[in-house]
Order: C-alpha cells, then sequence, then structure tokens
C-alpha cells in the first residue's frame, strides 16, 4: 500500500514545510502532491498531516511513516551507490573550487558524507578568490566548481542547487533599520563590506546597484563571514549576505537585516561541471547529497 514515492514525498513536505515547497523539491504540481497524499490516506484510512498549520503538524500516523522513511530511504540511496560502484567500477577524481566562504556552512558537512560513500573517488577543495575557477575547470584542473554566477561556456554544464535570498545586514541601530527594505539609492552613503571578489561576479552589484547606476560610498573587503558581522554589528559598514548565513546571527539579536528591494534579491547557487562528467555516479551523488544536506540544515531556501 505505501510506496517508496509517498515516504519521499511526507520526507519533502516535513523537511519543506509547505505544500508548495515540497511539490518543487519531488517535482510534482501542487495538486499532483495534494492527490498523492489523499491517495494514500485513503488507502489506510486516516489523516497523516493536520491541515492548515503552519509549520506543516503532522499525525500520530504520519509520524509513523516519517519515521519508516527515515529508516528505508537512505537503505535505498546506499544500495543504489553500492550497485553503481559494482556495475562501473567506478573511482575518480572531484576537485571543488567554492566561489562564496558562507557556503562552507553547508558544504563540509556534504563532503564529510560523500567520503563515507565514495571513499575511493579523490576528493580536493579550494577557494575561487585569488584564480578564476571556470577556466580551471575548462581546463581539467578542477571537476566541480560551487557559483552563484554562471557564464555560458562551451563544454560546462550548470546544475541548479537551491535559490536563496540575498539580503542587506545592517546594525541594529543603523540609520536603515527602520526601513522595510532597501533601495539602490539608500546604499550611495554606505561602505559596503564584501568578500574579496571582484564587484562584476557580485549580484548585489549586477543586479542591484549597477542596473540603478548607484555606487557605494567605499567598498571594503573582509574574507570571512564572521569579521563582516562583527564590522557591521560595530556599525562600520552593511554588507549582502545569504539569508541562511546570518540565520545564526539574526536569532542572538546581534545584527539586523533587510530585503534589497521590495520584491526581494532571489539568486540561485549552480553546480558547474564539464559535459563529460554529468553522468558519472559519483558526480551525480554528490549534488543530490548537497541538495539534501542543505534544505535539510539551512533556513529560507527554495528549490532552483
Amino acid at each position: 500500500m505505501v510506496e517508496l514515492r509517498h515516504l519521499k514525498t511526507l520526507t519533502a513536505l516535513r523537511d519543506a514545510g509547505s505544500l508548495v515547497e515540497a511539490a518543487e523539491r519531488v517535482h510534482l504540481t501542487q495538486s499532483a502532491l495534494s492527490h498523492q497524499i489523499k491517495d494514500l490516506e485513503e488507502r489506510l484510512n486516516c489523516s497523516l498531516f493536520i491541515r492548515k498549520t503552519k509549520p506543516i503538524s503532522f499525525t500520530s500516523a504520519g509520524q509513523r511513516l516519517l519515521a519508516l522513511a527515515d529508516d528505508v530511504l537512505p537503505m535505498i540511496r546506499s544500495a543504489e551507490r553500492d550497485i553503481a560502484r559494482l556495475a562501473g567500477g567506478e573511482t575518480g577524481r572531484l576537485n571543488i573550487c567554492i566561489e562564496c566562504h558562507s557556503c562552507f556552512d553547508w558544504l563540509m558537512p556534504t563532503i564529510d558524507y560523500f567520503r563515507q560513500n565514495w571513499p575511493e573517488v579523490e576528493l580536493d577543495l579550494s577557494t575561487g578568490f585569488s584564480f578564476q575557477p571556470l577556466p580551471a575547470l575548462i581546463r581539467g584542473d578542477l571537476d566541480l566548481v560551487i557559483t552563484s554566477d554562471p557564464e555560458p561556456r562551451s563544454g560546462i554544464i550548470y546544475a541548479p542547487l537551491f535559490s536563496y535570498e540575498a539580503v542587506l545586514a545592517l546594525s541594529r541601530h543603523h540609520r536603515l533599520a527602520p526601513c522595510k527594505f532597501i533601495q539602490p539609492e539608500d546604499l550611495q552613503q554606505e561602505i559596503l563590506i564584501t568578500y574579496p571578489i571582484d564587484q562584476s561576479r557580485l549580484d548585489v552589484f549586477t543586479r542591484f546597484l549597477d542596473p540603478a547606476g548607484i555606487e557605494p560610498a567605499q567598498v571594503r573587503t573582509a574574507e570571512l563571514t564572521v569579521m563582516i558581522m562583527q564590522l557591521v554589528a560595530s556599525g562600520r559598514g552593511v554588507a549582502a549576505l545569504p539569508s541562511w548565513a546570518l540565520h545564526e546571527y539574526l536569532e542572538r539579536d546581534y545584527i539586523a537585516a533587510r530585503p534589497l528591494g521590495e520584491r526581494g534579491l532571489w539568486c540561485t547557487l549552480y553546480a558547474a561541471m564539464r559535459e563529460e562528467h554529468t553522468s558519472a555516479e559519483f558526480m551525480t551523488d554528490f549534488i543530490n547529497t548537497a541538495k539534501e544536506i542543505t534544505f535539510r540544515n539551512l533556513a529560507g531556501i527554495k528549490s532552483a
């Protein structure tokens, strides 16, 4: 009666917290997802979650199926990995480059989990602050680049990982703190703190300030998120960062954050790889693992 697709759907519903986001994660329409759950409830003759609760609250029956999913789905995933290795005898190399320091929050747990399941794959990690990673990917020096700035290049495929909102971090006592959202011209008088990346690769410039013809009063760089947060909290500048990177600091009331623009500035993070690698089982598994861990651990992200 209960099928794997049902377990995957319930898990997505728990992790996403809403029907809309869960439907995106399992690649269904909201109507199809609702129909699937209703069909399962009719088969089992009981409700699985309480309607119109936020976040979604599961009944005892729903919680029992989630416990089953947490046991069964990882076992199936592990078996699929083993079969892929037996079928293809895959060993390989995965040299990864990231273009944002805040990505370490989710990438390191992903790498740790991946190492356990693919011990025969040689894995290395570097940052793309001192060189151009995409040309290195094309040359074969790298195998995977985590970027929010996809450039159309022959032989390179971009797999979307997740979408996130970039927000402006500022001191709780900043003059802009009372604003509901930030306009480009609001930053004309501000010191903007960024990671040490060229402005042409930063969304706050390319998608927010540049289209409005606005420049901040000054740009200052810092390599670590914690350093940026200290500068912001002490009123020595503002910074545009992913909302999930600020979650801990906002919970501690260390800083404030405001949307960039009335509709917010939403960005997508991609995994760039050479076209020849798209069929490699270990590459596919790494990307799927990254998605699972980010949706489990990061706040405020959406399916790309």
